[in-house]
């Protein structure tokens, strides 16, 4: 260390009490005032020694600094590699889009990327990848069986074959010019089962009934073990029908592993079909039948063993009031309802009549979440039994015959009734597009109606027939003001309330990934809904 020495001030040059030291460079051992301790304790409560000051001296200034190494990850040790198989597949999910793009845009890019970005993880995305197929177009298609017939493990993945978003359209422009790319036919459509020996669900519908002949159903039936979901969506082809009819005088098996199976519309299937299936599905959940020719027979050949939680008997013209009620009141697979249609036209067909209501509400179940009684007759006496229903329903589809004040009931207490008493609804969807016009007092409902006030709440949409007086009262201005706007979709219309916060989503367990309200095709995979089954679901009436 420098030597240093004592610097008088000029002015008093014999002084030693005034000056300084120069250098000014403390001891080698001296580590500021705060070290010192006077009495074993220390007598400084400066807020720094003078090492904190960054003065010269410091017991670190010879220390060597560290030097910083980074370490390269080996290669399927990154942190995202080294999660749990359970959680990166979570992850992984939500790059999968269950609608596909319109057109021929491209799909699933995000995913080819993760194939791309090492070992692991393009273990985890090919299980992503082929899990749940969509086939929007026959070019997928065969670009899909191409790589199951090269690479087979792939398909040992598939669990689901969905067809729901195909279109002929985008790639031709007439059904010969389709055939003769032999992309999509019933040979392809059987080899294409063949390599998915654990498909779940298939999810067909009307553009591809022509693909679906006998060999075909007999596969779907009788040599997939594994399947769960099975939904013919309005498949009504003249070929269609004849292979199901071939296919009737086969030797089936006593019981088939089938849980939800849709027929949705399927309006020339024979009731020998129904009568044959349905005897054989101990483990049936979800039924729709809507639009069938399934009678009185079928329906009641259900085995007990079912656990039926959503049922759609729409538009069945085959099927009596009685026998309806009756098992509903006495079936034990229908304990534990959770979605139920008997919707018909009052029209052409009416399934319940005013005593019809009266025995049917009392027996439905507590576990109801959305109930269809449109096309039925209805009068204020079955109000009272609503009422209850409406402590737990979340749906529900009046029929004709009521008035304005009637409706009102279901949201307001009757005079007599204690206040205390009065248990709120649950109610989110109301239809009322029974009530065409004359049949009800629209400008008065409009106007007075506690439907429309916060008397209604948590009440979100409400349905009505699409037709010019509708139209042109749900554009007045007392409609805004009172916080209501209308929207249409399809043949469909609806009054929507505007959300002071935020709007509940829709999305339910039951409903099985559909987020709107007042769907009326039962879906029988768990997923988001668009193609032809949101057509069927919440466009098309009834």
């Amino acid at each position: 260390m420098a030597e240093t020495q004592f610097m008088p001030p000029v002015t008093q040059p014999h002084s030693r009490l005034h000056g300084c030291w120069f250098p000014a460079v403390a001891a080698d051992n001296f580590q500021g005032w705060k070290q010192i301790g006077v009495k074993g304790r220390q007598a400084s409560r400066s807020y720094g020694d003078l090492q904190a000051l960054r003065m010269v001296w410091s017991s670190d200034s010879h220390k060597t600094p560290k030097t910083i190494i980074e370490v390269q990850p080996t290669p399927g040790g990154s942190t995202l590699e080294k999660l749990p198989v359970e959680i990166k597949n979570q992850i992984i999910d939500h790059l999968v889009l269950d609608i596909p793009p319109s057109g021929l845009a491209t799909r699933n890019e995000d995913l080819m990327s993760m194939l791309l970005t090492s070992r692991t993880l393009h273990s985890a995305t090919l299980n992503a990848l082929y899990r749940n197929i969509t086939i929007p177009h026959s070019r997928i298609f065969r670009k899909f069986l191409d790589h199951v017939t090269e690479h087979p493990e792939l398909g040992t993945i598939v669990r689901r074959l969905d067809f729901s978003h195909f279109n002929p359209i985008p790639l031709f422009t007439t059904e010969s010019e389709r055939a003769t790319t032999r992309n999509l036919t019933h040979e392809t459509m059987l080899q294409c089962l063949k390599l998915t020996p654990f498909l779940r669900e298939f999810l067909a519908q009307e553009h591809v009934d022509d693909d679906i002949d006998v060999h075909v159903l007999r596969e779907l039936f009788f040599g997939m073990s594994n399947l769960r979901g099975l939904d013919f969506c309005a498949c009504s082809s003249a070929s269609f029908k004849a292979a199901f009819e071939t296919v009737l005088s086969d030797n089936w098996p006593l019981a088939l592993p089938i849980r939800r199976l849709s027929f949705h519309r399927c309006i020339y299937l024979p009731s020998a079909v129904f009568e044959l299936l349905l005897p054989r599905l101990p483990y049936l959940t979800h039924l729709d039948v809507a639009g069938t020719t399934i009678t009185d027979a079928a329906l009641m050949s259900i085995p007990h063993t079912a656990n039926i939680t959503h049922l759609n008997l729409a538009k069945c013209k085959h099927l009596s009031s009685e026998v309806v009620i009756d098992f509903l009141t006495n079936h034990p697979a229908v304990k534990n309802l959770v979605f139920l249609s008997l919707a018909s036209d009052f029209r052409s067909c009416e399934l319940l009549n005013e005593d019809g209501i009266s025995r049917l509400i009392p027996v439905l179940p507590a576990t109801l979440r959305s109930l269809s009684l449109k096309g039925s007759k209805m009068n204020k006496s079955h109000i009272r039994s609503l009422r209850p229903l409406t402590k737990h329903l979340e749906e529900l589809a009046l029929g004709r015959g009521l008035q304005v004040e009637d409706i009102n009931r279901l949201f307001i207490p009757d005079e007599e009734m204690e206040q205390l008493d009065w248990i709120p609804h649950t109610l989110k969807y109301l239809d009322l597009s029974d009530y065409i016009v004359g049949s009800l007092d629209l400008s008065a409902f409009f106007n007075n109606a506690s439907l429309l006030n916060h008397h209604s709440a948590p009440l979100e949409v409400v349905e009505f027939p699409d037709d010019d007086a509708f139209k042109h009262l749900s554009s007045s201005k007392t409609i805004k003001d009172a916080g209501w706007n209308k929207n249409e979709f399809g043949s469909r219309a609806w009054l929507v309330r505007t959300p002071k916060g935020a709007r509940d989503s829709g999305l339910r367990d039951w409903k099985m990934g559909a987020t709107f309200w007042g769907m009326r095709k039962i879906p029988v995979a768990s997923a988001d809904v668009g193609g032809r089954y949101g057509s069927y679901m919440f466009q098309r009436r009834l």
